[in-house]
């Protein structure tokens, strides 16, 4: 069993900043990348930011320069520290990892249930 939590979401106004966490845990061999996606009221679940093990990354255009991606391979975690937010960046917050599991070495993508983030103007 995988498990995949995620915390620090919360209110904050506009021009703050937050820093999400997501642990991985439990039956994992490996973690191939990690990532934070987004989903809004009556919108469809968009990417945010993606780190390989290697430590590669990947934004979505409309928070380059203002989220950063970072992750702790030791610990299966990965953080999401996010400055300048806007009303826009309001959404429930998943966690994603995709995970070489022990028992069959197979690559797996385990969700999380989702941190809300909310700003206001």
């Amino acid at each position: 069993q995988v498990q995949v939590v995620e915390s620090g979401g919360g209110l904050v106004q506009a021009g703050g900043s937050l820093r999400l966490s997501c642990a991985a845990s439990g039956s994992i061999f490996s973690v191939n990348a990690m990532g934070w996606y987004r989903q809004a009221p009556g919108k469809q679940r968009d990417l945010v930011a993606t780190i390989t093990s290697r430590g590669s990354t990947n934004y979505a255009d409309s928070v380059k320069g203002r989220f950063t991606i970072s992750r702790d391979n030791a610990k299966n975690t990965v953080y999401l520290q996010m400055n300048s937010l806007k009303p826009e960046d309001t959404a429930v917050y998943y966690c994603n990892a995709a995970v070489r599991v022990t028992t069959t070495y197979g690559l797996n993508d385990y969700w999380g249930q989702g941190t809300q983030v909310t700003v206001s103007s």
